[in-house]
């Protein structure tokens, strides 16, 4: 299943051409990365509260194809490809319409409260392969 989170770009979003800034797609990116865990049931803040880890970014890469410009409205989709034991590997899209912006990859790793890796919560583990393409 893929999950979609629609956004627009606003003028705090662009350079003063009114295209937007490239680092910017990785706040996108990361939005539509924690809609798609809460819309799942997964709170950063439950994780870390309950449960005693947190999910931390451990690398990016990010192919850009196209720009996104002021007021467009974008979708970003996002699955995960690979679950392990303390680490994610998603793919997000941001989406113009039919055309295909930025894609990504992103990895993540579960980490307990002492900023090692930790082994991701079976709990987690079965909500999170909601998101899996298969």
């Amino acid at each position: 299943m893929r999950e979609g989170f629609r956004l627009r770009v606003y003028w705090e979003d662009t350079d003063a051409g009114g295209i937007v800034y490239y680092a910017n797609y990785l706040k996108f990116i990361e939005r539509a990365r924690t809609e798609a865990l809460l819309g799942l049931g997964v709170s950063q803040i439950d994780l870390r509260a309950r449960l005693g880890v947190v999910f931390a970014v451990r690398s990016v890469t990010v192919d850009y194809l196209a720009s996104a410009r002021l007021e467009d409205q974008l979708l970003v989709t996002t699955w995960i490809e690979e679950i392990g034991g303390a680490r994610i590997v998603m793919n997000q899209e941001i989406w113009r319409g039919e055309a295909c912006l930025v894609k990504c990859r992103v990895t993540l790793v579960c980490m307990g409260m002492d900023s090692r890796a930790a082994r991701i919560p079976d709990e987690v583990r079965a909500l999170l392969g909601r998101l899996s393409p298969s």
